[in-house]
């Protein structure tokens, strides 16, 4: 059993990262590269602070992992020092540890019983943990391709490549099923290629587990967007089931701030996607922070990664603003009580590089230059609360004044509307709801027979995590639908949702 101790023994410790210096002369990763023998001792001690409680709400669907993972399980084996039985627990429910690891916020960890009380030291480093585990299997040679032994004789299409359709595609390739995947730009992953940059997770990470999905047996077919390269009439003819993995791409804009048409006024994946694409060597990219002060608008993790790239591309200053007030240090039991997501400042690599972030202000408008570019912007101090009459949020302003802060380059990184309007979508006679998602039964299929839906495009933008638990659950169900019954697992319900204070 585990160490019920381990937690008195040994303080949590995080990662080390590169120097500043260091992180910003290349794209590379922000952790420092550490000796694996080394790495693994370290996360060894990590790993001791688990105590297997009683009730693992790390792993609960509702307060922890969506996914299910064993994590008291696999932490105990990390104690003891058995990677490879720990590499086969972790893998039994997650797909693809290396992008949790490297990009999931960590829920589980939220909901560790250490997170109860600071006086604890901080909960379990279970993200560490996971992330040592999958880099392990991989350099030990544990990640090998399972391939089925079996043929169903069905053929599966999954459009989309990102975690959702990868997790999906190769559940129903190990069940046997012949999965081809549709991709409509240039190169496989979606936004794990495209929106996460590679100082978060290098693409050779991404590439290594694409080869294990076609060793497999999943094909892959990328530049095709289905409805316009690919007809769904040829789809539907070809394919005895489709998943839908398509995303929620459709970024939200700000029409309403005067300025807003001028030039140098961008969404955030305007900037993120073409600078992916420069490090993968397509060349310059056509939005540069190069020589610019920036100003990101929105205060999430989109807002962060537009943040890291804009100060490695050479930006003159980055600035970060967030309509809400600087939230606090600690946990508020009364906002957020565990074991629910915590309401309190995240500070990303990024935000300790360089430039500064600004809080409970909005931009009043768009200052241009007089020739059709944006050159500052104007802020103004603003309180965010809930009309009364009608419950929707209000930004108000709290006084009148005005501050000017010199803008090249506007980043909005305010969210994401839903799935984008494609062909697909009405040439399959289905519809977006009102939260611009697609809506399925109970058995992930939509309202028209054999097509399923999950990840971002059922769910909105969300964590990586729930979209390889989504893509894992969708997988169960065209497996049944196609043979009558299924033992792949299956971690969530179209309907779940993390546990929240209402």
């Amino acid at each position: 059993m585990a160490d019920p101790t381990g937690f008195l023994k040994y303080e949590r410790e995080e990662p080390k990262k590169k120097s500043k210096e260091e992180r910003l002369a290349t794209w590379g990763e922000v952790y420092a590269d550490v000796d694996p023998a080394e790495r693994n001792g370290q996360v060894r001690k990590q790993a001791s602070r688990c105590m297997d409680c009683g009730i693992p709400f790390c792993h609960s669907g509702g307060s922890g992992c969506p996914l299910g993972n064993l994590i008291p399980e696999w932490n105990d084996l990390v104690r003891r020092g058995d990677w490879a039985a720990a590499s086969d627990r972790l893998h039994a429910t997650n797909n693809f540890p290396e992008f949790t690891g490297k990009l999931c916020p960590a829920p589980c960890e939220a909901g560790c019983v250490l997170s109860i009380s600071p006086a604890s030291g901080g909960p379990v480093s279970i993200k560490r943990v996971e992330q040592t585990i999958a880099d392990q299997s991989w350099e030990a040679g544990y990640v090998q391709p399972q391939v089925s032994e079996v043929s169903s004789g069905r053929r599966v299409a999954v459009v989309g490549s990102g975690p959702a359709g990868l997790a999906a595609a190769q559940q129903l390739t190990r069940a046997g099923h012949e999965v081809t995947v549709f991709e409509r730009d240039d190169r496989l992953g979606g936004l794990l290629r495209y929106g996460i940059p590679e100082f978060k997770m290098e693409k050779k990470v991404l590439d290594r587990r694409l080869a294990q999905l076609r060793k497999e047996g999943t094909r892959f077919v990328t530049g095709c967007e289905v409805g316009v390269d690919l007809t769904v009439e040829d789809l539907r003819a070809q394919y005895d089931a489709v998943v839908l993995a398509v995303g929620a791409l459709r970024g939200r804009d700000d029409t309403t701030t005067p300025g807003r048409e001028l030039a140098g006024v961008h969404l955030a994946m305007e900037h993120l996607v073409p600078a992916n694409k420069f490090v993968e060597g397509d060349g310059p990219p056509s939005v540069d922070a190069k020589g610019k002060h920036v100003v990101i608008i929105g205060g999430g993790d989109t807002g962060a990664d537009s943040y890291g790239t804009a100060t490695r591309q050479g930006a003159l200053s980055v600035t970060q603003l967030d309509q809400y007030p600087m939230p606090p240090s600690t946990r508020d039991d009364e906002r957020s009580p565990w074991p629910t997501w915590p309401y309190i400042l995240r500070t990303y690599p990024a935000h300790e590089e360089a430039g500064e972030r600004k809080f409970a202000v909005a931009v009043k408008r768009f200052v241009g230059d007089g020739n059709g570019r944006v050159k500052a912007v104007e802020l103004q101090q603003v309180k965010v609360q809930k009309d009364p009459a009608t419950g929707r949020r209000e930004v108000i302003p709290v006084n009148d004044e005005i501050e000017t802060l010199p803008a090249d380059l506007v980043l909005l990184a305010i969210g994401f509307e839903g799935v984008e309007e494609m062909p697909l979508l009405s040439e399959l006679g289905l519809s977006l709801t009102r939260r611009g998602t697609l809506s399925c039964g109970a058995d992930w299929q939509t309202e028209t027979p054999g097509v399923f839906v999950c990840g971002d495009a059922h769910r909105g933008a969300s964590l990586v995590v729930w979209a390889i638990a989504e893509g894992r659950s969708v997988a169960h169900s065209v497996d049944a639908f196609l043979t009558g019954a299924s033992d792949l697992p299956a971690p969530v319900h179209p309907t779940a949702l993390p546990l929240a204070v209402v």
